[in-house]
């Protein structure tokens, strides 16, 4: 039976187990270019025995940031700067991944810690937003953006595009597109935040029509042995979910025939006033069915791994084929190694680099 330290495979990627590190976004980039604090972080996760890395959200453009402080993507001189990233996480066992996002009504914000909220306008830091439409978020973040034009949708399509070939040559073996969480494509795909009545609004097939292009142009210049996937929120937990949810699965299926290989299931997080129900991998079921569904392979996070006997089952139980794990690992790197020892397994510290490995299982 298949379980969390049951190797995957997917296309010409193997992860050495089911456990993957949810991208996570840390906020200290300067001028989009990752630092210390980023090669120290991720591979110290790498190294703690996880079999894919994803490195949190690259903005693919200054106005996809959600903040000042977001990695990004959109120049050549950061992706060299992430290509030692990517070869860190390779030679310490685990698969480099990557997550590529555009922020849209949700950018020009302050760090979590900063406030959460939308710059002041008049903070040089700050810049203009954009959306489908012109409907604010709400909440702590007011700022009505301006509605894209067909060339801007185009644009950044385009620069979704130039992400990708700067992933892709800078030793990236596993894509996400970031489809979820509020973001551009998200807002694109709900109607709390697109109202447009063009080719990219009213209808599902129109709401979903600029993540299908995404996800297509994406797919003509990543190698087709190498994982795509995406992030979407096929739930919202406001308004209507089962039509949500229903045209969730309708564009996955389209996504499929256009080359999507996976999905990591998550929230839409559209509007403020969702009632979302936390609780222990409460998304698990929902990832089940969207498997079961279109097809396709399933993630998802959100408590997915508060306890490793929970994230083993999601797997066992065909809700999932690889656990997304965020917090857990911030609090312990080596999150893994405890999960292997709770789970019985004899062999516990072989899931670490052998440096590690030979003490532990040497003077056990």
């Amino acid at each position: 039976m298949t379980h969390l330290f049951t190797p995957y495979t997917l296309g010409d990627v193997t992860l050495r187990n089911r456990i993957a590190v949810s991208p996570m976004c840390q906020y200290m980039a300067e001028d989009g270019m990752v630092n210390d604090w980023h090669h120290v972080h991720l591979g110290t996760l790498a190294r703690g025995g996880a079999g894919l890395v994803v490195v949190e959200a690259a903005a693919v453009s200054p106005e996809g940031r959600i903040t000042p402080g977001d990695v990004g993507i959109w120049r050549d001189d950061q992706a060299e700067a992430l290509a030692p990233i990517a070869r860190a996480i390779t030679e310490a066992g685990s698969v480099p991944g990557i997550q590529i996002a555009h922020a849209g009504r949700k950018a020009s914000a302050n760090r979590p810690w900063e406030g959460d909220d939308h710059l002041p306008e008049s903070d040089p830091r700050a810049w203009p937003t954009i959306a489908p439409s012109a409907v604010a978020f709400g909440g702590n973040l007011p700022r009505q953006p301006r509605e894209m034009t067909i060339a801007d949708i185009e644009r950044v399509r385009q620069d979704f595009v130039s992400a990708t070939i700067r992933a892709r040559d800078a030793g990236f073996k596993w894509l996400m597109l970031h489809f979820a969480h509020g973001y551009l494509a998200q807002s694109f795909f709900s109607p709390f935040a697109n109202q447009r009545t063009d080719a990219y609004g009213s209808s599902a097939e129109n709401r979903a029509r600029f993540l299908v292009e995404t996800l297509r142009a994406v797919r003509a210049v990543w190698p087709e042995n190498l994982p795509l996937s995406i992030r979407l929120g096929v739930v919202e937990f406001a308004g209507d979910d089962e039509a949500m949810f229903a045209e969730a699965l309708t564009m996955l299926r389209v996504m499929k025939q256009e080359g999507l290989g996976f999905v990591d299931v998550s929230i839409g997080f559209n509007t403020p006033t969702a009632q979302i129900p936390w609780g222990p991998g409460f998304l698990g079921a929902i990832a089940g069915q969207v498997r079961r569904e279109t097809g396709l392979p399933t993630a998802t996070s959100w408590n997915a791994a508060s306890a490793p006997q929970l994230a083993d089952a999601m797997v066992r139980q065909e809700e999932v084929d690889v656990v997304m794990v965020g917090r857990p690992l911030l609090a312990d790197p080596h999150w893994p190694y405890a999960a292997a020892k709770a789970l019985g397994r004899q062999d516990a510290a072989w899931v670490l680099p052998p440096p590690y490995a030979h003490w532990l299982a040497r003077y056990r």
